[in-house]
């Protein structure tokens, strides 16, 4: 494979995204030595008038919680990468942008997809996991966990070509192309784990799924019926409640709002609900304290938070990894962010291009269903990347 330019994408409103390029170095990111040592590094990169990217995988949540299982692996659990300029692309200046990227590519590897898949879970043993957080429930150890599980393929072609196709099919909010230092990353998440405003922070947890119709009559059903039911209404309370208890742990005392609850988002093949949650940071509160207070995202863990992560290192024998793990940016004057919550996001490690998929499970979860809503969520991704492009 080709290198390819090293530099980083990530989506913003209006079809555009945020460039970083000129690429100065990758900062300090050991499991052995915490998370601190990573963010005094990015805190030198901005005083230094760089922007950093960042990815932190999901197991990066050991350093906080003891509940989550270490990483076995070598890789650090926080990486992140300075870059010397910035700038913001319109979509028009965007689609030139990769255009004359994927021009540099050789011919061959132009044409990008996935193929040789390879699932982590099939139907019943995902079923059975289902029936055994339900007994969890009823035995009141916790109301709501996350199950999730990997997949595995085979890329052909280079990442870049790969993510310009899928984002011209796909394209979310807070989604976005990493390829620094050994790291290539694919994201097109839908959801936004905090956005970072001066001190104000803002959260957009995103918590029950639908499928879109196939007429606008039908569209507007599902819709309806997403918003009306009770489980998914549930789930997604849940969550906020969770996500208002993290982020009080930083926030100045009565400023944790919920200015929107329950409002149903359209994206690509699926309608989701979607909460936000926003609160104001104590004086000298910074990165590092909120990703203390706040990470894992509670809609990839479940609540109560710490029950979940115990229950999550039982169910799952394979680490997530940069899946439901955080990929975004900080600005070089340490006041402006964004990390996704890093759901369907594609990574390459070991010569093989993985993603995860799974969702929250209560005891009005019905085992067969929760399995369809999995295929659900990942169906389309997948049709694009492997060349079957949906309507």
């Amino acid at each position: 494979m080709s290198d390819g330019a090293r530099f980083a994408l990530f989506d913003g409103d209006g079809g555009g995204a945020l460039l970083l390029t000129e690429p100065q170095q990758s900062l300090p990111g050991e499991h052995s030595s915490g998370p601190l040592a990573v963010f005094q590094a990015i805190e030198a990169a901005q005083a230094a008038g760089q922007w950093v990217a960042l990815a932190a995988d999901y197991e990066l949540g050991a350093s906080f919680e003891p509940a989550v299982t270490p990483p076995s692996r070598g890789r650090p659990v926080l990486r992140a990468w300075a870059f010397g300029r910035s700038r913001w692309l319109d979509s028009s200046a965007l689609r030139t942008f990769l255009a004359e990227q994927l021009e540099a590519l050789p011919e061959h590897q132009r044409l990008a997809g996935i193929a040789e898949l390879s699932n982590g879970v099939d139907a019943p043993k995902f079923a059975a996991q289902v029936s055994e957080i339900r007994r969890w429930i009823a035995d009141g150890d916790c109301y709501q966990i996350n199950l999730t599980f990997p997949l595995t393929f085979r890329i052909y072609g280079h990442p870049l070509a790969l993510y310009a196709a899928l984002r011209e099919r796909q394209p979310v909010r807070y989604g976005g192309y990493l390829r620094a230092g050994e790291e290539t990353i694919l994201s097109f998440s839908p959801e936004l784990f905090f956005q970072r405003t001066g001190s104000r922070v803002l959260a957009r947890p995103m918590k029950g799924t639908a499928a879109r119709g196939e007429t606008p009559a039908e569209d507007q059903a599902n819709r309806a019926a997403l918003l009306a039911s009770a489980k998914e209404r549930a789930e997604n309370v849940m969550i906020v409640d969770l996500v208002r208890n993290d982020l009080g742990r930083v926030c100045e005392f009565g400023s944790v709002e919920v200015p929107g609850l329950l409002e149903v988002e359209p994206h690509p093949g699926l309608v989701h609900l979607v909460s936000t949650v926003a609160g104001r940071l104590r004086p000298g509160r910074g990165w590092a304290d909120v990703i203390d207070a706040t990470f894992p995202p509670g809609s990839v863990t479940g609540a109560p938070k710490l029950a979940a992560l115990d229950h999550i290192a039982r169910l799952e024998p394979v680490e997530r990894g940069v899946y439901c793990g955080a990929v975004g940016w900080v600005d070089a004057d340490r006041r402006r962010g964004d990390l996704n919550v890093a759901i369907r996001t594609f990574w390459i490690a070991d010569d093989q291009l993985h993603l995860g998929t799974g969702g929250g499970i209560t005891w009005d979860s019905d085992p067969l269903g929760e399995w369809a809503e999995t295929e659900l969520k990942a169906k389309r991704l997948l049709a694009v990347a492997s060349g079957r492009h949906p309507g």
